[in-house]
């Protein structure tokens, strides 16, 4: 009898197979998923704190080097220096602002 399992001297590895394809298969796609999904979760959230935190530092900084270039350019005090770039970096960052603003709406053909 070829149907019988306990004349089959290999339906114990076949089994074995069977139930390791199985659970391999439920595996894959229960968990492999998840963790494809909470990494990029993780890695965006730290994406973005990264971000968050490196742009007022770059901002900072093109303020300071453009205090330092203006110091060597202008040769006035400090004072000059330091609000000739402030307006500088704000005229520059409102410009970028109204061009992020404009972009927003598109326009619809009337």
């Amino acid at each position: 009898m070829p149907g019988n399992p306990f004349t089959d001297p290999n339906w114990a590895t076949d089994l074995a197979d069977t139930v390791e394809r199985v659970v391999g298969k439920v595996r894959s796609v229960a968990t492999d998923n998840a963790v494809k999904a909470s990494r990029g979760i993780v890695f965006g959230m730290l994406g973005l704190l990264a971000l968050l935190t490196a742009t007022p530092l770059f901002i900072i900084l093109i303020t300071r080097l453009s205090q330092t270039v203006l110091s060597r350019v202008i040769r006035t005090d400090h004072a000059t220096t330091v609000w000739a770039s402030y307006l500088i970096v704000g005229g520059v960052l409102m410009i970028g602002g109204f061009l992020l603003l404009r972009m927003r709406h598109s326009k619809e053909a009337s």
